[in-house]
């Protein structure tokens, strides 16, 4: 760090000799200011790998800077130091651009682990796509999307990620960990309806042996297991009110107390939170709570769905179907024509997700390694309003499709206990051992005897555990 320059901004002689000393020892080269107009004119007269301003200054207000920097100087990371408990500055700081905060009084710990996470940042010429996460497409909403990731790797703000169900969310809470400075820490995503009511505060929080029935030892919790990375809170909409107020709790303190425990644990953690619903309609309704709405949601984020970038669809039709042919053994297959117009035709109400399961079905039913039109099965009722939204599309969206071209649906007597599922998987898994003894275990003589593919039935037996 020996080479790393830090401009630090304080109206109190003490302090700022202090923030001196301290960064100092880091190896840090310092410059020091006692309000706006000098730090503006260190800033004009040379480069700064980090800054560090209080929010009280006598010729102006430390906010004003951290916009300026953002403007002026975006590669510069800007911390806020905050009185204490104004937790409604540290918010305005991070809405305008801020790194993250610290209070008074400054506990020298968490200032020099903010530091070392914000010298971490790569410079955003080198901003991208990283760590294996790929956002896929080249629509201006894809684009746009990039570079509201790669811009909010840059900060330690709390971010929520709004988009429909399926669209994403997670995998864009992923490329933020990866882009930033945390990037080689934990990512720790969690579904917060998931988890049963009782076992939440456990869950997040940890416990220690004893504490309960069944705490046969000590456990270590979700903000712990997130410890130095980032801990993503998807349908956090689905948190009980109780709960809400200890995790608010959790997030302005810094710290987490185990079940049993006597003693706080300080965590260092980003946050991300995403739900498909509409968090303002909940808060107006009296479901989720107001102070904890505005301090997860100090930047929102918006995942477009994908029949806003249906221009996208081809890139993920060739990522998705190499990924399953690389799953499953084989080649991919091609797509026809008419079945890539029905994909971009259809309004996909579940997103990405649905996508996916399409072509995992049609992956299994195609003949000749190539995927038609009849492959695909959409859902009915999003058949139905396309039908009426694209008059011009394809049969197979809703329009005219001659009643020969659909393939009578079995009738299958419900299961009396157990999920459908297990059922279902139960049955198919007789036919498919019915078949391959019938035909002394040749897998082509039993896809045909079953009346399907090759590729189906290595799918199923994969899919199985049959194999």
């Amino acid at each position: 760090m020996n080479d790393r320059r830090v401009l630090i901004i304080d109206d109190e002689p003490d302090i700022r000799e202090l923030l001196e000393i301290t960064l100092g020892r880091m190896g840090l080269i310092t410059e020091s200011a006692a309000n706006l107009a000098e730090a503006h004119t260190l800033l004009d007269a040379q480069t700064f790998d980090f800054c560090l301003t209080d929010m009280r200054l006598p010729d102006g207000n430390g906010i004003e800077l951290v916009r300026h920097i953002s403007t002026e100087h975006p590669e510069t990371p800007v911390a806020m130091i905050t009185a204490h408990g104004s937790m409604d500055s540290a918010i305005e700081a991070l809405k305008a651009g801020a790194f993250d905060f610290v209070s008074k009084p400054v506990d020298l710990a968490q200032l020099r682990n903010l530091v070392d996470q914000a010298l971490k940042l790569q410079p955003m010429a080198d901003g991208g796509v990283g760590g294996g996460t790929r956002l896929l497409g080249e629509s201006t909403a894809m684009q746009r999307l990039r570079k509201q990731v790669a811009k909010m790797a840059r900060s330690q703000a709390p971010v929520y990620i709004s988009g429909g169900s399926g669209s994403g969310k997670e995998v864009v809470a992923r490329a933020i960990h990866e882009q930033g400075p945390r990037a080689t820490g934990p990512f720790v995503p969690v579904n917060c309806g998931a988890i049963p009511s009782e076992l939440m505060e456990s869950e997040f929080f940890g416990h220690r042996k004893g504490s309960f029935t069944g705490a046969t030892s000590d456990k270590e919790g979700l903000f712990q297991a997130a410890n130095g990375g980032t801990l993503f809170l998807d349908e956090v909409a689905d948190l009980p009110l109780p709960m809400q107020v200890k995790l608010l709790r959790a997030i302005q303190e810094k710290a987490v107390r185990p079940v049993g425990s006597q003693q706080e644990s300080a965590i260092d953690v980003r946050l991300l939170s995403a739900t498909h619903k509409d968090l303002a309609r909940l808060v107006e309704a009296g479901d989720f709570r107001q102070d904890l709405y505005y301090r997860i949601n100090v930047i929102e984020l918006k995942v477009p769905s994908l029949k806003e970038r249906a221009e996208d669809i081809p890139l993920f039709v060739e990522e998705m179907l190499g990924r399953l042919a690389r799953e499953y053994g084989g080649e991919p297959p091609d797509v026809s024509t008419a079945a890539m117009d029905a994909l971009k035709a259809y309004s996909f109400p579940g997103n990405v997700r649905e996508l996916e399961n399409i072509l995992e079905r049609a992956y299994t039913l195609c003949e000749d390694d190539c995927i038609e039109a009849g492959d695909l099965q959409f859902s009915p009722a999003a058949q139905a309003g396309d039908a009426e939204r694209y008059p011009d599309a394809p049969a197979d969206l809703g329009g005219d499709a001659e009643p020969d071209t659909l393939e009578p649906k079995a009738t299958m007597p419900r299961p009396d206990d157990g999920s459908l599922e297990d059922y279902l998987e139960s049955i198919e898994r007789n036919k498919i051992t019915e078949a391959l003894e019938a035909t002394r275990w040749n897998k082509t003589a039993a896809a045909k005897r079953l009346g399907i593919t090759f590729r189906a039935l290595r799918y199923r037996l994969k899919k199985l555990g049959m194999e």
